[in-house]
C-alpha cells in the first residue's frame, strides 16, 4: 500500500518457478520483491485518452480545457458556458452536474447513445429486470435484426431518442447504454443542449458539423475515454493493439510458460463490474493453485483472435467498445471453470421454486455460491428473499388499503409456473 509499481519482470528461473521480480517505489525509495504470482488490477481508467489532434483549432482556444478524469467538483463551472465532448456515462453525469451552476451546457456527440433510467419498469432497478437468465437467453438467441428492433423498442419506451437528438448512429452496433435519470428532463427544459461532433475550435467558441453558427464557450471537458497500457510490464507479456489486450477470457496472457500473471477488471460487461471481478479472482486463484488448468496456448490464442473479430463485427472499435461482453454469459463461463455455475435443469427436479427464481429472477451473485468452491449455506435463502431487501428501503410508507403481499406473491408464482410450463414444453 502507498506505493507505486515500477516494474514487473520474469524471474530468471521463470520457466521453472513462474515467479516474478516486482519493483515498487514509496517515498522516493525503490524496493525489490519476488512473488509467486501477480494479479494486475489497474482496470480501465488508469490512462486518459485525450486526442487533441482530432480537434482542429484547440491550440488557439483561450478558454480552459481538461479530461474528465481531472473533474472533481461542479464549482469550476459556476456561471460558465460549458462544452462536454463525448456522451458516455461520465460525460452525461458531468453535464448534468454542471447544468445546475453553469450559464449554459452543451454536449457534443458524434454517434449518440441509448439512455436508460436507473429506475426501470415498475420502478425496479434496471439491472434486476434486464440481467436475468430468461432475458440473456432471448438476447443471445434472437436473430440480429430482431434483437436490434427489440433494443430500439425497449429503450424508446421511456422517451423517443430521435426527438431528443440522442438516437445512435449505426444503432445496429451493440453499445453500452448511458444510465442517467435526469438528462431527458434537462434537455426538455433547455438546461442541456445536444449538438453533433466538433468541427473546429475558435478563440472563444466552437463550430459543430452541420451547424453554421458558432457556439460561445468558456470551458471544454473532454470525455474521450481511456487507453489500455501496462507501463510496468514488458510489451511481450501483455500485447495491446487497437485498444485490445490479447488476453484469454480477458484475464490470462496466453503465451506465458506458467499461468502466474492475470489481469482483473479489464472488461466492460453489460452489468455490474463487482460480481465479474470477484468471479475472475475466484477463477484466477484456483489457476494459481493448480486446481484449474488452462487450455493449450494454441487454443487460447485462437479464441483471443476470434474474439477480436466478433468484437469488431458487433461492438466496433471505438474507445473501450472492444472490452464489452454479455454479462451473464461471461459470468456463467468463468463459473463453469470452477464448478460454481448453477444447474437450472437439475434444480428443477430437486428444488423447482429455486430453479424458477434463478431462471426468471435477477442473476445476483448468490447464484454462484450454491455449489462449488466457496459454497455458502445461506445462498438459497438469500436468492429467495432478494426482492425483500431491494424494496425494504423504498417501502418506508405503506398506503392504507394496499394490496396484500400474499395475493401478489400467488399471482407471481402462478405466472412463473405458467410461463415455465410453456417454455419447457417447447424444449
Amino acid at each position: 500500500f502507498q506505493s507505486t509499481v515500477v516494474s514487473i519482470r520474469k524471474h530468471p528461473d521463470f520457466a521453472a518457478t513462474g515467479q516474478w521480480d516486482v519493483v515498487t517505489e514509496a517515498g522516493g525509495k525503490q524496493t525489490s520483491h519476488v512473488f509467486d504470482a501477480v494479479m494486475v488490477c489497474s482496470g480501465n481508467f488508469s490512462e486518459p485518452s485525450l486526442p487533441l489532434q482530432c480537434f482542429p483549432g484547440i491550440e488557439r482556444f483561450r478558454g480552459q480545457h481538461f479530461h474528465s478524469r481531472q473533474y472533481k467538483h461542479p464549482d469550476v463551472f459556476q456561471g460558465k458556458r460549458v462544452l462536454v465532448v463525448g456522451m458516455g456515462n461520465s460525460g452525461v453525469d458531468i453535464a448534468v452536474e454542471a447544468s445546475r451552476v453553469a450559464a449554459k451546457v452543451t454536449i457534443s456527440t458524434t454517434r449518440g447513445a441509448w439512455l436508460l433510467s436507473r429506475v426501470f419498469e415498475h420502478g425496479y432497478p434496471w439491472d434486476m429486470i434486464l440481467n436475468t437468465r430468461l432475458m440473456s437467453l432471448i438476447k443471445t438467441n434472437l436473430p440480429g435484426p430482431l434483437s436490434w428492433w427489440l433494443i430500439n423498442y425497449k429503450v424508446n419506451q421511456w422517451f423517443n431518442h430521435e426527438n431528443y437528438g440522442l438516437q445512435p448512429e449505426n444503432s445496429w452496433l451493440v453499445r453500452e447504454p448511458v444510465l442517467n435519470d435526469e438528462l431527458p428532463s434537462y434537455i426538455l427544459t433547455g438546461r442541456i443542449t445536444i449538438k453533433p461532433g466538433v468541427k473546429e475550435f475558435k478563440d472563444n467558441s466552437v463550430l459543430f458539423h452541420n451547424c453554421p453558427e458558432e457556439e460561445p464557450i468558456d470551458i471544454v471537458v473532454f470525455c474521450t475515454g481511456y487507453t489500455i497500457s501496462f507501463p510496468f510490464l514488458e510489451e511481450s507479456i501483455v500485447r495491446v493493439e487497437n485498444k485490445h489486450a490479447s488476453l484469454y477470457k480477458y484475464v490470462f496472457p496466453p503465451q506465458l510458460q506458467k499461468p502466474t500473471l492475470a489481469v482483473l477488471g479489464l472488461i466492460k460487461p453489460f452489468g455490474a463490474i463487482m460480481p465479474v471481478a470477484e468471479m475472475q479472482a475466484r477463477w484466477v486463484s484456483r489457476v494459481f493453485k493448480g486446481l484449474c488448468q488452462l487450455p493449450p496456448q494454441a487454443v487460447m490464442e485462437k479464441e483471443v483472435n476470434e474474439k477480436k473479430k466478433n468484437q469488431i463485427q458487433w461492438f466496433g472499435l471505438t474507445f473501450d467498445e472492444v472490452l464489452k461482453t454479455e454479462w451473464l454469459v461471461y459470468l456463467d463461463t468463468l463459473a463453469s471453470f470452477i464448478g460454481a455455475k448453477p444447474s437450472v435443469l437439475g434444480l428443477l427436479c430437486t428444488d423447482p421454486w429455486l430453479a424458477l427464481t434463478i431462471f426468471f429472477g435477477p442473476c445476483s451473485p448468490y447464484q454462484y455460491r450454491l455449489e462449488g468452491p466457496g459454497r455458502w449455506q445461506g445462498a438459497r435463502q438469500a436468492i429467495l428473499t432478494q426482492w425483500d431487501r431491494v424494496l425494504k428501503p423504498t417501502r418506508t410508507r405503506v398506503p392504507a388499503g394496499s394490496s396484500s403481499s400474499s395475493l401478489s406473491l400467488l399471482t407471481v408464482v402462478g405466472f412463473l409456473l405458467l410461463l415455465a410450463a410453456v417454455i419447457f414444453g417447447f424444449l
